[in-house]
Order: C-alpha cells, then structure tokens, then sequence
C-alpha cells in the first residue's frame, strides 16, 4: 500500500519496498545502478501479477512483454540500510504492441525520489521473439491498469 505523505509523480502507484543489504552495495559504498534495475524488473513483474498476470499466462499464450527501451535517472544515492518506497504505473498501451511503464523510487527518510525510470516494452512470440500483437488477455489487463486510456 502507498504511503499517503510520499509525493509521487502520479496518482495510485502500485508500491512495494525495497530494503538495501550489502549485496546491492557498490566499490563507491552506495546502492549499484544494475541493482536498481534488477529493482524495476521485480517490481514490474510483482505489479503485473497482482494485475492478475503470471508467467504461467505468458507460456499459455505463447507471448510476453519484452524491454525495448530503459531510460533511467539517479537523482541521490542510496545506501546500506535504507528502505526505498518503489512504485510503478502503465502509463501508455496501445492494445496492440507496446506499453510503457513509469518507476519512482522514494526515500521516506530523506523524502527525496532518488531514482525513476520509463521502460518501453514490445510483446514477442515466445517461441520466436519475433513482435505478435498482444492476445485479449494482455489487452484486458495492462489496457485497463493503463493511466492514460
């Protein structure tokens, strides 16, 4: 659930937190970039199955939303120990290829985003890879879920 006082950058984010241990630690003793993406694919993940979307779905449809595109900003570094509020939103879907996805990573402690991202997806064929038009239920649900209908 989000926390209220937080100021995100749109309305009902899904949010879950992520707490920082020592093996998302760089040599410059603060939070690694690939760990924050590794943060993303997560959360994205998390948010597309409590959108009722599991891999299971994905492998039943022969289809599955692949990144084309990250385009990620570090605005603060993190650090051992903190607990980062992360969120994310569909913010676009065509219905018929691609959608996008709008991260913000919050500090509740400093109250400052450190971190937000878009990532572009494309549905492929999961026995070729090749772009497939995304089934119903792809456009049922992330079509839905999108902010801007």
């Amino acid at each position: 659930m989000s926390n209220p006082t937080l100021n995100w950058m749109l309305d009902n984010p899904y949010v879950q937190q992520w707490h920082v241990d020592e093996t998302h630690i760089d040599h410059y003793q603060h939070v690694n970039n690939v760990a924050y993406l590794s943060q993303v694919e997560s959360l994205a993940w998390a948010h597309s199955n409590a959108l009722g979307l599991q891999f299971a779905d994905y492998q039943a449809l022969n289809r599955g939303m692949v990144i084309k595109r990250h385009e990620l900003n570090y605005h603060q570094p993190t650090h051992l120990g903190d607990t980062l509020e992360c969120a994310t939103w569909i913010v676009h879907c065509d219905n018929k290829l691609t959608l996008k996805r709008q991260f913000q990573f919050i500090c509740p402690k400093r109250n400052k985003a450190v971190f937000d991202a878009i990532t572009t997806f494309v549905c492929v064929s999961l026995d070729t890879g090749a772009p497939k038009r995304m089934p119903k239920q792809f456009v049922d649900v992330y079509g839905q879920a999108c902010l801007q209908q």
